[in-house]
Formats: structure tokens, C-alpha cells, sequence
């Protein structure tokens, strides 16, 4: 369940964001700024950040306030899924993915992410799951709403290969599963997942 403080921050952020970008008049253009110096207010007394690194975070968003999507690829081989460590989050794992680009179709994001991140080719064989990130108990909180979009992947080729942000590359068995990023996949997901790979006429998840 998300924090109150969470969603008071994320809707008051919206407004401002969907109001800034719609009004012409000046007077509420700066009525808007002063929502968003709340949110930011909300966000820093309840996280790391500072109140200027909130505010700062929040008016470089510009447009219709919409949900980020982030793309995982799921590649089970032999009873054995790939993970990579994540540089940035402590040396901790996940699936290869991240945030989708323009002029990308879901998949498309997802086969680039992977390679990426782990050195291998990929094609997109099967949604998964459409997850919300608060309703799933990703944690730390995120200053936006997320939908996690997770794909099934079967190798085409490549190799293993690090990358910016990962420093190994792996198969695990499901009772070999190291320590996970909560903020980007959880034990219950990849369990999910290796039931998906023992029956594939399973339908895909969401919510």
C-alpha cells in the first residue's frame, strides 16, 4: 500500500505539473509553483532528499503528469534465470531492464535493455506481467508512479558483458537467488516467473 505522504506529494505534483502545462495566465502559473514547492516539501521531509533537490526534481517535469514505464526482460535457461548486479544499488540483483525511450515499442525497449545490461541478444516471446510498482511492495518509495512492464526472453546470442551499470552477469536456480534491488524485482516476482517458464499457457499478470 502506498504512504499517505507518498500519494499526497505525487498528486500535488500532478496538479501543479498538468496546470503549469495548460494555463496561459501567469498568476496561476505561479499558484501552480507553489503546489509543486509543497509537494517537494512533502517528498524531502519524508526521504533522503533535500528540499532543493526535490523542488529541482519536480520542475523538470513538464508536460501531462503520466506513470514511467520500466521494461525487465525474464530469461530462464535450463531451471536458471538470468540476473546482473547492479552497480548502483549497493551490488545488489535483478533482471536486466530500465526505463522505456521514445520511438521504442515495449519489447523493443525491453531486447535493448537486456543487451545492455547483460551481453546477450534477446527476443521478446511473452508479457509476463503489468505491474503497478507501490502495489507489487517495491521499496525504497519513488517521487513517481511506475508500471513494471516484465517480458519473457529467449537468447538469439551474444555473451556475457558488463556494463555501466551492471558488474557481473549470472544464472541462478530459484533456490540460488541472491540478495535482490526491492526497488526493481522481488523474490515473489521471480518465483512467479519460474512457475510461467514450467507452464507458458499461463496468461499474463497485471496489477
Amino acid at each position: 500500500m502506498t504512504e499517505d505522504w507518498l500519494r499526497w506529494s505525487r498528486a500535488l505534483q500532478s496538479i501543479a505539473q498538468m496546470g503549469g502545462h495548460y494555463t496561459d495566465n501567469p498568476y496561476d502559473r505561479e499558484r501552480y509553483g507553489q503546489i509543486r514547492a509543497i509537494a517537494a516539501e512533502i517528498l524531502a521531509r519524508h526521504t533522503t532528499a533535500t528540499p532543493d533537490a526535490a523542488r529541482a526534481l519536480f520542475s523538470e517535469q513538464i508536460g501531462p503528469a503520466t506513470p514511467r514505464v520500466d521494461v525487465r526482460g525474464v530469461v530462464i535457461r535450463e531451471g536458471r534465470i538470468l540476473l546482473v548486479r547492479e552497480v548502483l544499488d549497493h551490488g545488489r540483483w535483478t533482471v536486466p531492464g530500465g526505463w522505456a525511450d521514445p520511438n521504442e515499442t515495449p519489447s523493443e525497449a525491453c531486447v535493448r535493455e537486456v543487451f545492455e545490461e547483460s551481453g546477450y541478444r534477446t527476443r521478446a516471446v511473452k508479457l509476463l506481467a503489468a505491474l503497478d510498482r507501490d502495489a507489487q511492495g517495491h521499496t525504497p518509495p519513488f517521487p513517481f508512479q511506475i508500471y513494471k512492464l516484465f517480458f519473457a526472453c529467449e537468447i538469439t546470442g551474444g555473451a556475457p558483458a558488463t556494463s555501466l551499470e551492471t558488474s557481473e552477469v549470472g544464472f541462478f536456480g530459484e533456490d540460488e537467488i541472491p540478495e535482490l534491488s526491492s526497488g526493481r524485482i522481488t523474490r515473489a516476482q521471480i518465483h512467479r516467473f519460474f512457475i510461467h517458464a514450467r507452464d507458458p499457457t499461463l496468461p499474463s499478470e497485471f496489477d
